[in-house]
Order: structure tokens, then sequence, then C-alpha cells
């Protein structure tokens, strides 16, 4: 899911489809394994299926369920016809009810948020303008942000929401951060640490680093932004001391980025006056 996640092109939409293929894969290979047949009782899957599905429950987002389903494949014969199991996702009532929560959000206006259920249950049930022979036609066949480039002017509002959502990329640099601050506290050095003791230590830090964001001290004084490029250290000798891994900060963290590299500019100019 990581590997598949982390890359440059539009892939929010195809997270919820990813997880549920990745549980039935490791399902099949399970009862392959036991040599039982997918309808028996297996209690090594009933262990499995409740990690996976803690490990989904946490890194899912109402986005998913929204992104998943404004993708037309979904809805087409051909897709539903690979998989028994398959459902449509305005079928589907966990997809439902997170689909309903994050319209809810994203339209505080109640008139606003009728109009886009009108108009989502046109898309989804092929009424009105999308009841057409092509935009059926090409449901499975068209890219979905092409499909609603092409069909999707008879419902505006629900086409802006899928320009959004169906462009967006997926990225698994909060995984790699969390890793970052585990090397951090579970080194060559520390491999008597217990995973337990590993894993609230790295809680308790995470933890700290948000709180610590909110405060005053954080952008000025002595240790402000400390934590920027801190998870990189493997130590803290000497010469880690002070350090920081300016090729490593954060994108989603600009500000910060032209703060550093600022007084970074401004300390070389000094340095060449003097």
């Amino acid at each position: 899911m990581i590997r598949h996640a982390d890359t440059d092109r539009p892939s929010l939409h195809l997270v919820y489809e990813w997880w549920e293929d990745m549980i039935q894969n490791v399902k099949k290979a399970i009862y392959r394994k036991e040599m039982k047949q997918l309808h028996e009782e297996s209690s090594f899957w009933n262990v499995i299926h409740k990690v996976l599905t803690s490990r989904w429950s946490k890194s899912s987002t109402p986005l998913h369920c929204m992104a998943h389903s404004l993708n037309p494949k979904y809805y087409s014969p051909e897709w539903l016809g690979e998989d028994s199991t398959r459902k449509a996702p305005h079928q589907d009532i966990e997809v439902t009810r997170e689909r309903k929560h994050c319209i809810l959000k994203y339209y505080e206006n109640a008139d606003e948020r009728r109009e886009v259920n009108v108009e989502f249950s046109n898309f989804s049930m092929c009424m009105d303008d999308f009841c057409n022979v092509d935009a059926m036609h090409d449901r499975f066949i068209l890219p979905p942000l092409t499909w609603w480039a092409v069909h999707g002017a008879s419902a505006p509002r629900l086409q802006a929401l899928a320009f959004k959502l169906l462009g967006q990329p997926s990225s698994s640099s909060c995984c790699e951060r969390n890793w970052s601050t585990y090397k951090f506290i579970h080194s060559a050095t520390r491999t008597k640490i217990t995973p337990q003791r590993a894993e609230d230590l790295v809680y308790v830090h995470t933890n700290l680093r948000l709180l610590s964001r909110r405060s005053h001290s954080y952008k000025e004084g002595p240790s402000q932004m400390w934590d920027v490029g801190g998870d990189q250290f493997d130590s803290l000798d000497e010469t880690n001391l002070g350090r920081l891994e300016f090729e490593d900060l954060s994108l989603d963290e600009p500000a910060l980025e032209n703060d550093i590299f600022g007084n970074a500019q401004e300390n070389e100019n000094e340095v060449l006056d003097v």
C-alpha cells in the first residue's frame, strides 16, 4: 500500500480499492496456505483481518470514500462483473456514510448540499444526461478526470468536486516521518529497548512536536523550529548538535523553508562582509 501510494500520479480515488484488493489477496493467500475454502473459518485469518482493518481505519478519511464514489469506473458493469463480491459505491453502506460526512463538511449550506446529493444520484443511477450511451460506455474506458470533463457538465458542483479529488496524488511522507522518528529512538546503540517502549516514545515525541508548534517560543527564541530536520539525526553527539538537514525539509512547510533558507543567506552575507 505504501509503495502504491508513494507516487506523483493522481491516486486518491484508488486508495479504497487498493485496500480492498490487498485485504482480499491476503485472505486468499492465507486460505491457500491452510488449504481451506474461502467460506470456511480461519482463526489465523481473523487475527490478520483485525490488524489490517485497524490499519485501514487509522489511515482512512472521508475524502477517500468521496473520491472512490466519484470514480465512474466503479459503477460500470465491467468492473462489477470482475468479482461477485463487489458493490457500486452508492450501494456500500460504509462508503455512503463517509461520503455523506464529507459532503456535510464541504458544503455548509443546506441548499447546496441538497443540490450536490441530487447531482450524485443522477450520476450514480445513470439518470438525466448521465444516461447517454457514450457516458455509460466510457465509464470503464476513460480515465476519471477525462470522463468528468466530457460527460459531467450537467452536474457542475459535483464536477468541480471531482476535478479537485480525482486529480489529487497520495503520499507516504507521513509514514516516512514516523519511521524517521522511530530510527532516532531505536538506534544501533539502543537495541535493548522493547518494541512497546519504542512505540510509546514515538507517540509521545510526535505529540510533543504538534503541541510545541502552537507555542510562541517555536517561532522565536533559541529553540525556534527545534524539530526541523531533527528526526534525521542518528545520535546526539557534537557533530549533530545544531545541524539542520536542509535537503530533507518537508514541502508542505514552505514558510519554515523560506525562513530557514532566508536566515542562512543572511548569515552567508555577514561572513562575506567580514
